[in-house]
């Protein structure tokens, strides 16, 4: 593979992962309607950040010591419990959310730490690193550090311009919305966030 043909799946892979909704398409919904625009990506940058230290630790061999059945199984019940508990504490906060916004600037820097919890609670993230992910980075990996980089940039790229894209409709639409439609919007982010709660419980031990 060249470099462009690197980027090029690396770009459509993560696109059509980003594509599929999950807990974290669901966060960048929720929270878009009140911190605006730069809720997308400043979601992508944390969980960017963690992609970046996932590709080090699959180039480094690490890959092989957490690549077991029983570790992906405690991965995956662990976030599967986190999703479910994230769910609940959505759906207790509806009754003192609000519109009001005294725009919450100084509470933006918590949206990247948010990327980067949602994408470790999601137990499908890991498995995809410890599969698809893989074999895509030892792939690069065969035209060195620069292969590597070229496909974090295809990666993160498509992530980044989805998810801005969900912040920039969300945000945009957000002085039609009002206080009950934003309770009902985060009442059914709490409900999605508990089914894959549930959902990968199961999935896990079936």
């Amino acid at each position: 593979m060249d470099y462009l043909s690197i980027f090029l799946v690396s770009f459509a892979i993560a696109l059509s992962g980003a594509l599929a909704p999950g807990p974290l398409l669901t966060t960048v919904v929720a929270k878009s309607i009140r911190h605006g625009f730069k809720t997308g990506p400043l979601i992508i940058l944390g969980h960017a950040v963690l992609e970046i230290l996932m590709v080090i630790l699959i180039v480094l061999g690490l890959s092989k010591l957490i690549n077991q059945l029983y570790v992906i199984k405690i991965v995956s019940t662990f976030g599967a419990i986190i999703l479910f508990l994230f769910g609940i504490n959505m759906l207790k906060s509806i009754q003192k959310i609000s519109l009001d916004l005294e725009i919450e600037e100084d509470k933006n820097r918590n949206l990247p730490l948010l990327g980067i919890t949602m994408s470790i609670i999601n137990p499908y993230w890991s498995i995809w690193w410890l599969t698809i992910g893989l074999g895509l980075v030892l792939g690069a990996n065969k035209l060195g550090l620069v292969g590597i980089g070229v496909f974090l940039i295809g990666h993160i790229f498509a992530d980044l311009s989805w998810y801005s894209i969900v912040s920039l409709t969300i945000s945009k639409g957000r002085r039609f919305i009002s206080d009950r439609i934003y309770r009902i919007i985060t009442f059914i982010c709490g409900l999605t966030l508990i089914g894959f709660g549930i959902y990968f419980s199961i999935a896990t031990f079936h």
